[in-house]
């Protein structure tokens, strides 16, 4: 037998790999074609193909994707119409793609593949075995260690977002930090991280950032961190180890979020997070004229919050 790709148990056909990690769809074993399934034990007996037994059928799932991704990588050597500096250091076995543009001073590491319009700002670093997709842009100064996954249109040490008010206009405040990207981290297409105001702004090892996410000067993001898409964080906040912020998030500035926090899509997140947990805010979907008639009773909640307290007073005076 045979595998040659990967499937849902729905679609799968002879010659490719499935799996089962979420319950509500054991139903689907019995009709499965594909030639092999991962799954739990306590799942077998409703199973007639055969089986890879896994204690975690999507960790499993997720390794196994790997062998059947398509090479990105591109034969090594620089294109032509490239323009690299002459004290660029250029590790082994590099591809540099058309129209890639490299500054003085910048280091790209081992088995790195530099896409097709990237530019790489001065003394930038690129750590080995990493990949820049297509028009990634890393300003001065920006460190991406090992294994680094950026996808198109990434920007990465652009000026953050600094002002002081004179009373009349404001006032530029010079951005004179980097940014520090560590180990095996993957950050999503359109994405933008800014570069510290005097400090670097850092995001940990094995960090995961998805499309279209903001993350401002001077953040730190802890070690294995998941940011989805459309989150924005804010200056000088500190996001702890292993978190998940859901897609669309809002972080104020300079605030704290502890480790192993969970945070649900579209919550505004206006105070730091001292405990582990899952947090969230805003209100449920409803049906709209529902939601407007709560919206009504929201705003009249503080007056009926006195109304309460004084028919307490009067009730416990009696």
């Amino acid at each position: 037998m045979s595998v040659d790709g990967l499937a849902t148990l729905r679609s799968a056909v002879p010659g490719k790999l499935s799996f089962l990690s979420n319950p509500r769809y054991v139903n689907q074993l019995a009709d499965c074609k594909a030639s092999a399934i991962i799954l739990e034990p306590e799942f077998a007996s409703a199973c007639q193909s055969a089986l890879l037994i896994s204690s975690s059928p999507y960790v499993t799932y997720a390794k196994a994707s790997q062998l059947f991704q398509p090479n990105r990588t591109s034969k090594s050597g620089i294109h032509p119409s490239a323009n690299v500096h002459p004290s660029v250091v250029i590790g082994a076995n590099v591809s540099i793609a058309c129209n890639a543009v490299i500054d003085a001073d910048a280091v790209i590491g081992d088995d790195c593949v530099i896409g097709a319009g990237c530019y790489i700002g001065e003394r930038s670093r690129v750590g080995d075995n990493s990949i820049l997709f297509a028009n990634v842009s890393l300003y001065h100064d920006v460190v991406i260690g090992t294994n680094a996954i950026i996808h198109s249109s990434v920007v990465i040490g652009a000026d953050g977002f600094g002002f002081a008010f004179d009373g009349r206009k404001a006032i530029k405040i010079a951005q004179l930090g980097g940014v520090t990207i560590g180990d095996n981290v993957e950050i999503g297409a359109g994405s933008t991280i800014d570069r510290g105001a005097l400090d670097d702004t850092v995001v940990e090892d094995g960090v995961k950032i998805d499309n279209q996410v903001q993350i401002a000067h001077n953040c730190v993001i802890g070690a294995h961190t998941i940011v989805c898409g459309c989150s924005a964080i804010a200056g000088s906040t500190v996001i702890g180890k292993y978190c998940t912020i859901g897609g669309g998030v809002g972080v104020i500035g300079h605030l704290k979020i502890a480790d192993k926090v969970m945070v649900s899509a579209m919550s505004l997140v206006s105070q730091s997070i001292h405990e582990s947990g899952v947090y969230s805010s805003g209100t449920g979907l409803l049906e709209s004229k529902e939601w407007k008639r709560n919206i009504v009773r929201f705003r009249q909640l503080d007056d009926m919050a006195k109304r309460l307290r004084e028919l307490e007073k009067q009730t416990l005076g009696k």
